[in-house]
């Protein structure tokens, strides 16, 4: 795994042993950063569900202000850790670990320009994040992006507060773009 664009270009990334991550692949993340270009410079980011962070450096390395990672997994926060080190984004780089809906729930406002998730398939992991996050107050235009399975269904969304700006689906998983209804 390596960092795509942006002033880290081509450096490579730590990725932790094992099944429990699914680092995106170099031509999703490529896909995913045309799409979110708009949002990216200058912008607060908040990686959920982070993994080995790679979406979150991908987003400072491609002019995102800071980015907040939030990740249970001690082994992941570690190389999370390593790999703001190694790019350079420390001062940039907030690394939380914490069970994800927990932190959401413990935030008073939503004031990040950006928020990624791809929490592991199948457990309804985002439904939970999305149910808090519909009872926020959010501060600015927020983009939420949520990598998912393909046969994940959304269909709840619009329940919470949030209406589905765009779907990207992939031959294995899908990106769903979604913004908080006034």
């Amino acid at each position: 795994m390596r960092v795509i664009a942006g002033t880290a270009r081509s450096l490579p990334l730590k990725t932790i042993e094992g099944l429990d991550t699914r680092p995106t692949t170099d031509r999703i993340k490529e896909t995913l950063f045309n799409i979110m270009m708009g949002y990216i410079p200058e912008a607060n980011f908040l990686d959920l569900f982070a993994g080995s962070g790679g979406i979150g450096i991908e987003a400072l390395s491609r002019g995102a202000t800071e980015c907040t990672f939030v990740e249970l997994n001690p082994k992941a926060v570690a190389c999370i850790e390593d790999n703001v080190a190694f790019t350079r984004f420390k001062e940039k780089s907030h690394i939380i670990k914490a069970d994800a809906v927990s932190y959401v729930r413990g935030l008073k406002n939503i004031d990040f320009d950006v928020i990624f998730m791809d929490p592991p398939y199948g457990k309804e992991l985002e439904k939970q994040v999305l149910s808090v996050l519909g009872d926020k107050k959010f501060s600015e235009d927020t983009l939420i992006v949520i990598e998912a399975a393909l046969n994940e269904d959304f269909s709840y969304v619009d329940e919470i507060g949030f209406e589905i700006t765009k779907e990207k689906r992939y031959k294995t998983n899908k990106h769903i773009f979604l913004k908080k209804r006034d």
